[in-house]
């Protein structure tokens, strides 16, 4: 542990956002520092156990913090504390620079706009399958601080979000994948370039001797790359190359051109890790992927019906819209700024999409003259017409692809939520007689 790194010890630090990572923050630190707490919802503050640490508004305007740790869902131009935030900018760091801080094991970090958590688990699975003492987390949902029991052989395998990496300041990974870019989250960025800048942080703090995996012809990627010198060796991913290795593997999982990319960079970080191929192709033909993440949940005689309800924007949909004939595509919710449908034209035909919810102004400009649609008012009559459609059609290999392209707090608390009401009205319709992978 550097004196040069350990800055989060004996400090006056205030943690701002009492969520899943803010509190991990607190339980890591509080017996390390002079701890205050602070978050805008008063839900958040009922832990009795955080009482004594939190603090007012007011105070927090009188004291001078050494540092201040924000958590990755705050906005710094939409909370409580933003003229403070900003003047107090160059003190914001993030749990992945105390994680940095506190320890020097090997980290495996993922970005990218889409395929992430899927990725992750399917490194961790291939991973554990090779005795590896290894631990996932991040943004898949365990806080990188609250890991236990770590040795100095154990690796992270660690999920980071563009917010994540745009408040962190020390944080380094040996190995580093950007899988993808394409426009996201540009209401919190403002703007592409920002965000793409916030991904590519991770890149740009890796030391010579470090990996860092990148999709190959990635149109943005490509442009940062031209634009910047990067101390680490730069490895380009191009999943083409994976259609010989998948010859062996039975698994429809990675029929998606998007799970092809992810099964792609698994290979690449493998090969540098000194993988067993036995193990490997083993854990991969094992990998059934995550719920509600291009999931296929029913698959009997010609109907496959896939459960895709992380799907939050067009790039995110689109390598699972190339796969099956005859497509009965369900989509609707609220939609991504500057989100554009680039599916090729070739596939326009085999697709009808069912459009759903309040900013069918939106898809229907989007879809305009490329995809046949129609609009519903909520997802429950779209899939009832949906249902009325391949019973006329019922000779013929047809698939119903739930994937909203949208985000989904319009009408559900986020997207396991709406994944979970899919499932529900899938089972009603097929009666509940069928089996559903749930």
């Amino acid at each position: 542990m550097g004196k040069s790194l350990n800055i989060f010890i004996n400090k006056k630090i205030l943690i701002y956002g009492l969520g899943k990572s803010g509190l991990s923050a607190f339980k890591f630190l509080k017996n390390k520092s002079n701890i205050f707490l602070y978050d805008d919802l008063k839900s958040n503050i009922e832990n009795q156990n955080i009482k004594k640490n939190l603090i007012s508004y007011k105070n927090i305007l009188k004291l001078k913090f050494d540092q201040i740790i924000l958590s990755p869902g705050i906005d710094i131009n939409k909370c409580k504390l933003s003229k403070f935030l900003k003047k107090n900018y160059h003190k914001i760091y993030s749990d992945l620079d105390i994680f940095y801080a506190f320890y020097k094991n090997d980290c495996i970090t993922i970005t990218g706009t889409n395929g992430k958590s899927t990725t992750c688990q399917l490194l961790y699975e291939v991973l554990m399958s090779q005795k590896f003492n290894v631990k996932l987390v991040g943004n898949i949902g365990n806080p990188i601080l609250s890991a236990k029991n770590i040795k100095k052989k154990t690796i992270f395998v660690v999920e980071a979000s563009s917010y994540q990496l745009e408040y962190s300041k020390i944080f380094r990974s040996k190995y580093a994948a950007i899988l993808n870019l394409s426009p996201d989250h540009i209401e919190r960025h403002k703007t592409i370039n920002k965000y793409v800048s916030a991904k590519f942080k991770l890149l740009k703090n890796q030391f010579k001797g470090h990996f860092a995996f990148v999709k190959k012809n990635d149109v943005l990627i490509k442009k940062e790359l031209r634009s910047n010198r990067f101390n680490s060796k730069i490895i380009k991913v191009n999943n083409k190359k994976i259609k010989s290795f998948l010859k062996n593997i039975d698994n429809n999982y990675f029929l998606t051109e998007t799970n092809k990319e992810n099964l792609s960079f698994v290979l690449e970080i493998s090969k540098k890790l000194n993988i067993k191929n036995n193990l490997l192709i083993k854990a991969i033909k094992n990998f059934k992927g995550l719920k509600y993440r291009q999931q296929i949940i029913f698959k009997k005689n010609n109907l496959i019906i896939i459960n895709d309800s992380k799907s939050t924007s067009f790039s995110s949909s689109i390598g699972v819209l190339k796969i099956n004939p005859n497509i009965y595509w369900l989509l609707g919710g609220v939609y991504k700024r500057g989100d554009k449908f680039n599916l090729p034209k070739k596939y326009f035909g085999k697709i009808n999409a069912f459009i759903y919810g309040k900013n069918k102004k939106f898809f229907n400009k989007e879809l305009q003259g490329k995809i046949k649609h129609e609009n519903f008012n909520n997802l429950n009559d779209a899939l009832k017409k949906v249902f009325v459609t391949i019973k006329k059609h019922d000779s013929i290999d047809q698939t119903i692809l739930f994937s909203p392209s949208a985000a989904s707090f319009d009408s559900f608390k986020n997207f396991e939520d709406r994944g979970h009401y899919f499932n529900k009205l899938i089972k009603k319709y097929l009666n509940g007689k069928q089996n559903i992978n749930i």
